[in-house]
């Protein structure tokens, strides 16, 4: 008889040694060879590109030698207000973006767990996840004929009531109320499929027991479907807040230099360095100082996961 106190032992699987492996590897041969295009991909997109890190700590372009400058470049951009300028804006936009698209995400997939006619709840989700799957590149071509002071369908509605069409597109001001807007229209539907997922596997008698107790409607979701949730919405906000920096395509294609100072960001400021600019030192070194402060919010994020849930996202 084992004692109370006693730890369960934990199984461990015996060593494969060569042979082994290669005969499990044969035998799942075709998952190896379907995973080859993304190793591929990976290598050639993401890790080879690392070999250019060397040139944070360079002065490169295009037409001349790299010489080597040291932190001359870092200390560039600390001293640069428009690079902080940049780091800023990345972090207001991007946080604004993060809770405002949780809120509404989480709101979105409570309403639509309260669909009880499964047809009209496929082509409820159907409709909301749609816009996820445009390209950036058409929805700001789009919205920017919906918003035109000229001939846009908003300044016409706008002007027919006596107002002054308003530059949604190059107003400081409006700029970001557009941009947190078409962001929530894009994203929404697709941020509420990980809460319905958790919504479906509430105990159905949690809210029978609610009724029977006189709860409201409003009050059995207050207290029995968001507490149902709340660690997925915890943990959902925690990974999201990882990837607070890597902000580029949603802003680039609605950016114009009217509105450069409010609507600049980390990733655009990279692109004008290297891309426009061609001072790839400068633009390295930024792309640099974003990845370590990513690496920074992914431990973070981490450490908070392990509290939580008792693992880390990192295991």
């Amino acid at each position: 008889m084992k004692s109370k106190n006693e730890k369960p032992t934990k199984y461990v699987p015996p060593k494969k040694n060569f042979r082994q492996k290669m005969i499990d590897i044969y035998h799942y041969r075709w998952f190896y060879l379907m995973f080859l295009p993304v190793f591929l991909s990976l290598l050639i997109f993401h890790y080879f590109p690392i070999y250019g890190i060397k040139y944070a700590f360079y002065d490169y372009t295009p037409f001349k030698e790299p010489t080597w400058v040291g932190w001359e470049n870092f200390s560039y951009l600390f001293s640069s207000g428009r690079f902080w300028r940049a780091f800023r804006n990345t972090i207001e936009l991007s946080s604004i973006k993060l809770v405002l698209g949780m809120v509404f995400s989480v709101g979105l997939a409570l309403l639509i767990d309260e669909i009880r006619s499964v047809g009209f709840r496929k082509v409820t989700q159907t409709i909301v996840y749609i816009p996820h799957f445009i390209s950036w590149v058409v929805v700001a071509s789009i919205f920017t004929l919906f918003l035109s002071p000229q001939s846009g369908m908003v300044n016409a509605i706008i002007t027919a009531f006596g107002h002054e069409p308003i530059y949604f597109l190059a107003s400081d001001g409006w700029w970001r109320v557009v941009f947190y807007l078409l962001n929530l229209w894009k994203e929404t539907g697709w941020g509420t499929i990980i809460y319905i997922a958790a919504l479906a596997g509430v105990d159905q008698e949690m809210y029978e027991a609610a009724a029977i107790d006189g709860a409201t409607h409003w009050q059995r979701v207050k207290y029995v479907s968001i507490p149902a949730i709340s660690v997925t919405i915890l943990t959902v906000f925690i990974l999201n807040l990882a990837k607070v920096l890597n902000l580029f395509d949603s802003v680039f294609v609605l950016q114009n230099d009217s509105v450069i100072k409010s609507s600049d960001v980390i990733g655009t400021y990279v692109y004008r360095m290297g891309i426009v600019s061609a001072d790839y030192g400068v633009s390295t070194a930024s792309g640099l100082f974003k990845s370590v402060i990513s690496v920074v919010l992914i431990t973070i994020a981490n450490h908070l996961n392990k509290k939580i849930k008792g693992e880390g996202i990192l295991g």
